[in-house]
């Protein structure tokens, strides 16, 4: 039995379409940008906190306990004041990124003293501490990175659908026979 099936790829028009949209509004809004991203990585804290905190409980870390709490914290304070979250968001993200790259290269040492694999949670702590340093220093361009990256990735993402669509359209599939 053949089934011809035309593949238009009007799902990838639709969705390039969306993007591209969503992309150019966030370029040209980047405060509200900021003010969804600061619910939405709120919200987002607050889970991996209450992770943390299970895991602190089931295998008795402190420092599981001590992190999970400080996400659960920072994601009550991101979504609590949207407003001067959106605007203070850069130096929210880079106080915790601080903070956690702290608590990670102490982690790492004691993971060491213990004989267990240190050195990613090592990388990963100073990892944090220079990004936290970098937009502490710079601020403002970590507001507006935190945008640009969004609308760019929107952009890109509406704009490959929308060559998706494209070549869909002269590239058929049809006439597949069904076993």
């Amino acid at each position: 039995m053949f089934v011809a099936k035309y593949v238009n790829g009007k799902w990838n028009l639709f969705a390039g379409i969306i993007m591209l949209l969503l992309g150019l509004m966030v370029w040209f809004n980047p405060f509200d940008t900021l003010l969804a991203l600061a619910f939405y990585i709120g919200v987002g804290f607050i889970v991996t906190g209450f992770l943390y905190l299970m895991s602190a409980y089931e295998q008795r870390m402190g420092w599981y306990l001590l992190v999970g709490s400080f996400d659960v914290l920072v994601g009550v304070v991101l979504i609590s004041n949207l407003g001067i979250t959106a605007v203070s968001l850069p130096i929210i993200l880079a106080l915790w990124s601080l903070t956690i790259g702290i608590i990670q290269i102490i982690s790492s040492l004691e993971l060491k003293s213990i004989d267990l694999p240190w050195k990613s949670t090592a990388v990963m702590g100073y990892v944090g501490l220079f990004f936290g340093l970098a937009i502490l220093i710079f601020p403002t361009i970590g507001a507006v990175a935190i945008s640009t990256a969004i609308g760019f990735y929107a952009i890109m993402f509406g704009i490959i659908q929308i060559l998706e669509y494209r070549w869909s359209k002269r590239n058929p599939i049809c006439c597949r026979k069904l076993v």
